[in-house]
């Protein structure tokens, strides 16, 4: 049996990626990705790492840069110095002092990525 836990995929310093990323087992983006990028463990962005793009993963663990909306269905650790600007949806979320983040976060046990059905008009009252 395959162990998907295991380190298979790494986007190095000085590397860019434009498209998408869809990988098995864990990922470490240490380059720029531009485009989403699917992981079906654990992603790692390093400090000087970046995502264009949104992320949809079990866990992340982000150091650098996510410009774009995060999906991770277990866990998201925002490091010291990282960025995400973008709205988060995850179980549970570790932020450190001195990460940054711009966004919306949404930690229901049932996450999906949103609908593309468009959101109901509002009535004004008249």
């Amino acid at each position: 049996m395959k162990d998907d836990s295991s380190l298979n995929t790494i986007v190095g310093k000085g590397s860019e990626i434009t498209g998408n990323l869809d990988a098995r087992g864990s990922v470490r983006i240490d380059g720029v990705v531009k485009g989403e990028v699917k992981c079906s463990d654990l992603l790692t962005i390093g400090p000087e790492g970046r995502v264009e793009g949104e992320v949809k993963v079990k866990l992340l663990t982000l150091g650098g840069k996510v410009t774009g909306n995060v999906f991770a269905s277990e866990k998201v650790e925002l490091q010291n110095k990282s960025i995400v600007e973008g709205d988060i949806n995850t179980k549970s979320l570790t932020v450190e002092a001195g990460a940054v983040f711009h966004g919306k976060c949404n930690m229901k046990n049932e996450l999906k990525p949103p609908s593309s059905t468009p959101n109901q008009p509002i009535k004004e009252k008249g």
